[in-house]
């Protein structure tokens, strides 16, 4: 038993062997097998794939189909229908005509009867008033007899009472018109007022500028002889005339106004009575004031130019004394009566000064008399 186990172990690897082989063999050829399958059936799902989407393109062209067929039907369908409707209302209109035009006539056959029967109750109910007015005419011509006499009365009483009414209304006129006749005048003084305002802003705004364009001439001529080197000779002339002017005033009075008289040089006597600036305005031929006002133009005059550079207008009062180159041939008024002021005797004379009319005393340079604001 021994000899026989160790026998059989050889004989039992070598079928082992071939048995593990023909596995591997078998294995082998399956895979080999099974290979071309798997293709194969790879090939086969995409067939299957292009099939599926040839079928749904297929599907939805014939649902489509199926759609537009169905709209088209139901559109012919509703076309006929509505043809079958319009048709249907024809026919009930055409039947429906002759029942209309039995109606008309039966409605017009009838207001024919109701305007027959208004027409005789009419006639009948004219024929009641002719006689309702024949008896009202008589009533009223009885009445009138009696309103006539009434009226008379009543009138003369209506009348009375217009008169009053028209006195009252002409009362009240006459009032009005004087309201408005004041109003006019109130307003004819507004403007007047306003006038004048206006003009005396213009005088202001023309003096201003006078002023302005005379400071400027002034600042001017100032560098223009500073440039030139005339201050000197400027400060001596003006020195000289002071001088000169002292020495007439001296002379003046040693030569004396004791009669009211002044001898000059050459022996003439001429009337230096003392000016009396009183009198002269209450006479109305020397009413300047009045006459300024129709007559403006007159009193409009050119610019004033003052004797020194670098003076400005200052407002001068009687009893001051100015300056002989205030009062030279240059500044006299020689047409007084044109301006309607009055005649001068001895030395005194009539100056403008800017604006202003002063009286001086061209022996002593006192101003005697002014008139503020005189030219514009």
């Amino acid at each position: 038993m021994v000899v026989e186990r160790a026998n059989l172990e050889p004989t039992m690897t070598i079928s082992k062997f071939m048995k593990g082989s023909a596995f591997s063999a078998i294995a082998a050829a399956l895979a080999f097998t099974a290979m071309p399958a798997q293709v194969s059936a790879q090939e086969r799902g995409a067939e299957n794939r292009s099939e599926r989407q040839q079928a749904r393109s297929e599907n939805r062209a014939n649902r489509k189909a199926t759609r537009n067929n169905n709209r088209q039907q139901a559109r012919s369908e509703r076309r006929g229908n509505r043809q079958q409707a319009r048709q249907e209302r024809r026919g009930e209109r055409q039947q429906a005509r002759p029942e209309r035009r039995s109606d008309r006539q039966q409605a017009r056959s009838e207001r024919r009867v109701d305007r027959t029967e208004t027409r005789a109750n009419r006639r009948s109910n004219q024929q009641s008033g002719t006689s309702q007015r024949r008896v009202r005419s008589q009533d009223q011509v009885e009445r009138r007899g009696v309103r006539n006499r009434d009226d008379r009365g009543n009138r003369q009483y209506a009348n009375r009472g217009e008169q009053l009414r028209d006195r009252q209304v002409n009362a009240n006129r006459t009032i009005r018109d004087g309201r408005r006749a004041e109003r006019r005048q109130e307003r004819q003084a507004d403007r007047r007022e306003d006038r004048r305002s206006e003009r005396r802003a213009e005088r202001r705004e023309d003096r201003r500028t006078d002023r302005r364009a005379e400071r400027r001439a002034d600042r001017y001529d100032r560098r223009s002889t500073y440039r030139e080197g005339r201050r000197d000779g400027y400060r001596d002339g003006r020195r000289a005339e002071r001088h000169n002017d002292r020495y007439q005033r001296r002379s003046a009075y040693r030569n004396g106004y004791r009669d009211g008289k002044y001898r000059d040089g050459r022996g003439y006597h001429r009337d230096h009575r003392r000016w009396d600036r009183k009198r002269w305005r209450k006479n109305n031929r020397y009413n300047w004031y009045n006459y300024r006002r129709a007559n403006r133009h007159v009193y409009r005059l050119g610019h004033y130019y003052s004797p020194y550079r670098n003076y400005r207008y200052s407002r001068i009062r009687i009893g001051f004394f100015l300056d002989s180159l205030f009062f030279s041939s240059r500044y006299y008024i020689h047409d007084p009566w044109r301006y309607r002021l009055p005649e001068v005797y001895g030395p005194y004379r009539w100056i403008r000064y800017y604006d202003d009319v002063i009286l001086v005393n061209t022996y002593t340079g006192e101003t005697v008399d002014v008139i503020y604001d005189f030219f514009w």
